[in-house]
């Protein structure tokens, strides 16, 4: 295996070389709140990375992937952040789909969905929250009947992250009449593209459309296409949520790094930075940025050696440091959407202003991570996690 630094340096200058013409333009491009970017141009960019060999990187060998290490794929998400590459299209596929199907999937699984993953040619979203279960996936009331060889299902999602532009849709459903809470819930595949399936974008704070409510309405999907057993949905979604924030939070900690110092540049031209409590905050923002930085790193098998829980062939949800991820998320979320309380006051009267009928991005910031703490699990949710399945504490009194 090719060491890292030695990895790190071809990534490099496999972005500089690529990073020109049609793609050049592309650059800082897309992300959350910004989906909406450019959309077709960044798919033909992430199937251009699949042709070179640089998605899926942590995946088998066996299943068309590296076999990579964390550090690995640290350095990529670095690089790939550092050279202000457009966000990838198939991250719910590639981060999170396919490594379920590599845990949880049948042969025949994984033969069929594994290779459209790995080379963007299917996209997918992620059909969990629903109008009563949004954080609670132990709510959900979404139903799957299996009738002959398909499952028949009808339901509603809410906040499914780029289902317009995806192909299938991996959804917990009720499987089993009458079971409440976790029992009863089953992992199914879903195609998006029949007729039992309507698609509503929601309108954002920032007129954008990343977001939506999807309704089954005696859909279909293959009987085959429960990942893992009918009823052990619970268990396979909560082993696909340990991969949701892994590596690629490196990376967004760059671009949160680029943010953070494009508003002290603001605080500098316009005179704010002098405000001490202005440049308290800003402070306090970029050691809030190295404590998450320092906390990712020493959460993660960076050193190969498999002491944080997320060494190479580990199975999902069995070795993880309990509460890992619920406290990354809450440090993220919170610092984020306090950056762009700071990006307004740093403004003041400007930030109130359109340009254009259009929003700046220090406007678009603040609107857009108003959401940080709701999206991924609710900030509540997240504590509540901690509390009880880290710190033991009693479970929360239901009114």
């Amino acid at each position: 295996m090719v060491a890292v630094e030695e990895f790190r340096a071809e990534v490099r200058q496999w972005l500089a070389d690529n990073l020109v013409g049609e793609f050049a333009a592309l650059k800082g491009l897309g992300g959350p709140g910004r989906e909406h970017e450019a959309f077709e141009e960044r798919l033909a960019w992430n199937q251009h990375l699949a042709k070179a060999g640089l998605t899926c990187l942590g995946w088998p060998v066996e299943h068309g992937g590296r076999g990579l290490t964390v550090a690995h794929r640290v350095a990529f998400y670095e690089e790939y952040a550092k050279a202000d590459a457009p966000d990838k299209v198939n991250h719910l596929g590639e981060e999170l789909l396919g490594p379920t199907l590599i845990a949880y999937g049948t042969p025949e699984q994984q033969q069929r969905f594994l290779p459209k993953i790995l080379d963007v040619t299917e996209l997918w979203s992620q059909g969990y929250s629903e109008p009563g279960a949004g954080s609670d996936l132990a709510n959900v009331a979404t139903s799957a009947e299996l009738d002959g060889d398909q499952w028949i299902i009808n339901g509603q999602k809410v906040w499914t992250s780029l289902a317009h532009w995806a192909q299938w849709c991996f959804v917990v459903a009720r499987t089993e009449k009458g079971s409440k809470r976790h029992a009863g819930l089953s992992f199914l595949l879903v195609p998006l593209e029949q007729p039992g399936v309507q698609i509503r974008p929601i309108i954002q704070l920032t007129g954008d459309s990343e977001f939506n409510e999807v309704f089954f309405d005696d859909a279909r999907t293959d009987a085959s296409l429960v990942v893992g057993e009918p009823g052990d949905g619970w268990r396979v979604a909560m082993g696909l949520l340990t991969f949701e924030r892994g590596v690629s939070t490196l990376g967004q900690q760059i671009r949160y790094r680029r943010e953070l110092l494009g508003l002290v540049d603001v605080a500098r031209s316009t005179g704010v930075i002098d405000d001490p409590v202005i440049r308290e905050r800003l402070t306090r923002s970029w050691v809030g940025l190295r404590a998450m930085r320092s906390y990712a790193l020493a959460t993660m098998d960076v050193d190969g050696s498999g002491r944080n829980g997320s060494g190479k062939g580990s199975s999902p949800g069995k070795d993880s440091a309990p509460g890992k991820d619920n406290v990354s998320k809450l440090l993220w979320a919170n610092w984020h959407r306090e950056l762009g309380e700071i990006a307004m006051d740093v403004r003041g009267m400007a930030g109130l202003v359109l340009d254009d009928g259009q929003f700046d991005e220090w406007q678009r910031l603040f609107l857009f991570s108003r959401s940080d703490t709701i999206y991924g699990g609710s900030n509540e949710i997240q504590r509540n996690i901690i509390a009880e399945r880290v710190l033991g504490l009693p479970r929360e009194a239901k009114g």
